[in-house]
Parts: structure tokens; C-alpha cells; sequence
């Protein structure tokens, strides 16, 4: 059937094309720009902008933050921190979600207000970092790990989730001497599939460009995650002014500073780059979760 569209809809339509296309470009553009710029000659890039020409580009920066041993461990901290931030998130998320959907809980809407309630108020950061001392937990990687771990918004999501499953289901299993635990791990777990890859996503996105927290708990280099020493190596390749007085040396200065800034960007995006595919036939399930009745 041929649908036919009035003056008003063709209107609108090209407005939604036009506007849409300024979105994409607006995402599209800065992430080209960083790409080729991370591949250039700073100089040339400094001089001409962009170049498509082979020839103008270089691997240095690539070469240089690689060949850092701050870099290579800094990765694998930050994946470490990462994964088991979003792992213990996750398992958090859905028990606390699990229970707090099951009307036969007592004290359920008790339980959801003292959640709530630590979504609004908090301490602040010194009595955050003075109760982390008192823990033992400066400078061990339990700082950045367990703290946040327990995420009043994913659980109300995960909760609003499992109140979706149909009773039927959790009801047959009843009927058949099915356990709780029995009913959860092999009815529920398996049709909760989308909300746990994007509590997950969601965990290990934030976690991976989160530095603050390394900052303020962390003094052992050794334990530093990735952003941290980019933000390390990115500050130390600034020149201060007033501090150097030699010309080509504040030249050569920025130009390692600019060599080491895209690569770093691109290094530090490439596993968020690769997860998503994984993660989006589930994504657009789970960021719908509460929306409709």
C-alpha cells in the first residue's frame, strides 16, 4: 500500500532528515577528526589541520604510549577494576531487584525508602574518604572496587524488570516443587538477559572512565588505572608558562603533547568500541525497562 504524505508530512519529514543528519554529524565529526589526528604529524597537523595523505602520518604516538610501562599496567588495572566493579554491580543489582519485586517480601516499601534515601543524601567526599581509612582500604584496589557497588538506581531498575516476568511462570514452577532459588537461576536468570547487559554496560563504562576516585584513594602508582595515567602523561606533556623559556623546546614540548593526546583517546576508547556490538541486541530491551505497563 502506497501511503500518501501531505505537504505537512513531507514537512516534517525533511525537517526529521535535516535534523537527524546534524546529529549524526555532530557524533560523526569530532570522532573522525580524533581517529585521523591520532594517526598525523603533529606538526603537520598544527600547521595544516587534517590530512588524508598517508604520507603525512605517523605511528609515533601510538609507539610512545605503548611503549610505556604506565600504560600497559594502567590498562590491565582499569580492565581489572572494570569488570569486577561491573560484575559485583550486576549480582548486587539483581538480587537486591529479585527480592524487592516479590510482594510476599515484609518490610519491602520500608527497604526501598532507606534506598531511596541515600540517593539524595550523602555525606560528602571527607567523611567518604575518612570511613575508606578507617576500612584499611586506602591503597588497595577494594577503594575503588566497593564503593558505589551498590546502586540504588540499577536496582530499582532490575526490580521494575522482575516485576515484569509473568507470575504464571514462577507459579508452574511452584506447582512442579520448584525452589525460590531454583526458580531464580533457571526461570528468571535466563529471561533477564537484556537488563543484566546493560546494568553491566552501564557499570563498566562508568568505572572505566572514572579517575577521580583512583586520585583521591590510590597513591601507589602501581595501582593507578588507565585514565589516571593518561591524565598523568597528558599533564606532565604540558608546558607551564614562564617555565621554559627556550622556544624549541616549548615546540617540541607541545608537539609530543598533541602526538600523545589523540592517541591516548583512541587507546583508551577502543574496548568501549568493541563491547558494543556485543551488547545491542540487548540495549534497546533494557534501556526500555519501566517504560510501558
Amino acid at each position: 500500500m502506497v501511503v500518501k504524505h501531505t505537504g505537512l508530512d513531507r514537512l516534517i519529514l525533511a525537517l526529521n532528515a535535516i535534523f537527524l543528519t546534524c546529529a549524526v554529524l555532530v557524533v560523526v565529526v569530532p570522532l573522525v577528526y580524533i581517529v585521523v589526528a591520532s594517526f598525523m604529524d603533529p606538526t603537520v597537523l598544527l600547521n595544516r589541520g587534517l590530512s588524508f595523505n598517508v604520507s603525512d602520518w605517523s605511528l609515533d604516538g601510538y609507539q610512545m604510549i605503548l611503549s610505556n610501562p604506565a600504560m600497559i599496567r594502567g590498562f590491565a588495572n582499569a580492565v581489572l577494576y572494570s569488570v569486577s566493579f561491573a560484575l559485583l554491580t550486576v549480582t548486587v543489582s539483581i538480587f537486591a531487584g529479585y527480592a524487592l519485586s516479590d510482594e510476599r517480601l515484609a518490610g519491602r516499601g520500608f527497604f526501598m525508602i532507606i534506598f531511596i534515601i541515600t540517593m539524595f543524601f550523602g555525606g560528602g567526599l571527607i567523611p567518604t574518604y575518612l570511613l575508606i581509612r578507617n576500612l584499611g582500604m586506602l591503597d588497595t584496589v577494594w577503594a575503588i572496587i566497593l564503593p558505589g557497588a551498590v546502586n540504588v538506581w540499577n536496582i530499582i531498575l532490575s526490580r521494575t524488570f522482575f516485576k515484569g516476568v509473568p507470575r504464571e511462570l514462577k507459579e508452574a514452577a511452584n506447582v512442579d516443587g520448584a525452589s525460590e532459588m531454583k526458580i531464580f537461576f533457571q526461570i528468571v536468570i535466563p529471561l533477564s538477559k537484556p537488563i543484566i547487559f546493560v546494568l553491566a554496560l552501564y557499570a563498566f563504562v562508568g568505572q572505566w572512565n572514572s579517575y577521580f576516585d583512583a586520585m583521591i584513594y590510590l597513591d601507589n602508582s602501581n595501582l593507578h588505572p588507565l585514565q589516571l595515567v593518561l591524565r598523568s602523561i597528558l599533564i606532565q606533556n604540558q608546558a607551564a608558562p614562564g617555565m621554559i623559556s627556550d622556544q624549541l623546546a616549548m615546540a617540541e614540548l607541545k608537539r609530543l603533547s598533541e602526538m600523545i593526546k589523540y592517541s591516548a583517546i583512541v587507546i583508551s576508547s577502543l574496548p568501549l568500541i568493541i563491547m558494543y556490538p556485543f551488547f545491542q541486541k540487548y540495549f534497546e530491551k533494557g534501556v526500555m525497562v519501566g517504560s510501558l505497563k
